[in-house]
């Protein structure tokens, strides 16, 4: 019976995986919400500790850091997102100079500089003309969307029922989260649970660290780019320096969305090359203060993922659950890494690896070849055979 249960044993495991997964991708939608609830919780998990050991107890803890949470979202909201929005306003009053530029200028050069007629394959004047004709529509786009969620009943009632759901299932999750964490433990196979806790614990350090560090990183960047390209006189400045600063959570995407949209809006409204050279040079000092200062310091190297290995996981996670897999992706990738690094550690010490050298070992170095009967000194009788 011992014999059936370690050959079925990888099997097991193989079939179990193949169900969460399968679970995951049909209730995805449903798991988004405790999704990010168990994430916010995780990350605020440490900050409670702390509260924990200056003499509080753990109740007291969870609502200090919960409200302080709170407190910084309600100071996004009253302060950032009218920043936002009328950032947004700006940039759909400034479509049609875009398009404008496009057809006098970007145009004209690119047709100038390679010799290919751009007309025989798109009509710039027809569609300054089809954006000018339909740009106005565009400030509708939020409140038609508003008002189709409001006709809905059953897409509203979803919206209000995951913005509840978030707040109420983070508090829990911080109460309950050491609780939670001792119950998994308890269900793990016996002499599994040492090895197990052990990559646990390096997954959570190895994840926290970065993610804690890489948030810090993206509102820093998207301060940085923000306040540089609006003190260079840009009107869309900060919108795009946040962009920026936010999508620089995938290695390299951040800064050059964020580099051609401030090209593209310096020359639309200035069109010289002065503007050009101080929205680059923003962005170069914006990199050089990341890849010195920001990561090195906030960040590390904690992941140890190549920045394509990120990418590819944040996309390969939003192709196969949507949201809640890009919301997964990371935490995924980390602990598949601490996975292959115990795997390859044992293979390094299996005898797949050191047969050769063990064997080696055991039988010593090979014997010097026989070059017969050693030589007699001087004087001295040979030695009888």
């Amino acid at each position: 019976m011992n014999s059936t249960l370690l050959w079925l044993r990888p099997w097991l495991w193989l079939a179990a995986a193949i169900v969460i997964g399968l679970m995951l991708w049909l209730l995805g939608p449903v798991l988004t919400p405790f999704a990010f609830a168990a994430l916010l919780a995780w990350l605020a998990d440490p900050l409670v500790a702390r509260i924990e050991r200056s003499g509080r107890s753990r109740a007291t803890a969870v609502t200090i850091v919960f409200l302080l949470m709170t407190l910084v979202v309600a100071v996004i909201i009253v302060l950032l997102v009218p920043m936002l929005q009328s950032q947004v306003r700006r940039a759909i009053e400034w479509l049609p100079a875009l398009g404008e530029w496009m057809n006098g200028t970007a145009v004209p050069w690119v047709e100038a500089k390679t010799g290919v007629s751009l007309g025989e394959f798109v009509d710039p004047a027809a569609m300054l003309a089809l954006l000018k004709s339909h740009w106005q529509e565009a400030g509708g786009v939020a409140a038609n969307l508003l008002g189709g969620l409001s006709r809905s009943g059953i897409a509203l009632l979803g919206l209000v029922v995951n913005l509840l759901l978030i707040p109420l299932v983070t508090f829990y999750f911080m109460r309950d989260w050491r609780g939670m964490l001792d119950r998994l433990q308890e269900l793990l196979p016996r002499p599994l649970a040492p090895t197990v806790m052990s990559l646990a614990r390096e997954s959570d350090q190895m994840l926290g660290g970065f993610l804690r560090g890489q948030v810090s990183v993206m509102l820093a960047l998207g301060a940085i780019y923000g306040v540089g390209l609006t003190l260079l006189g840009l009107d869309l400045g900060f919108l795009i320096g946040m962009i920026a600063g936010l999508l620089s959570f995938v290695p390299y995407l951040g800064t050059a969305i964020g580099l051609i949209a401030a090209i593209i809006a310096t020359l639309v409204e200035h069109g010289d090359l002065f503007h050009l050279v101080l929205v680059c040079a923003v962005f170069s000092v914006g990199q050089v203060i990341e890849g010195f200062v920001l990561t090195p310091w906030l960040v590390g190297d904690r992941i140890g993922l190549h920045p394509v290995a990120v990418i590819f996981a944040i996309m390969a996670g939003g192709q196969l659950f949507g949201f809640l897999g890009i919301l997964l992706a990371l935490p995924v990738a980390s602990v598949s890494m601490v996975l292959l690094r115990f795997a390859h550690a044992r293979y390094r010490q299996s005898a797949l690896y050191r047969e050769e050298r063990d064997i080696g070992s055991v039988q010593g170095p090979p014997a010097p070849p026989d070059s017969g009967p050693p030589p007699v000194a001087p004087g001295a009788e040979p030695a009888p055979p």
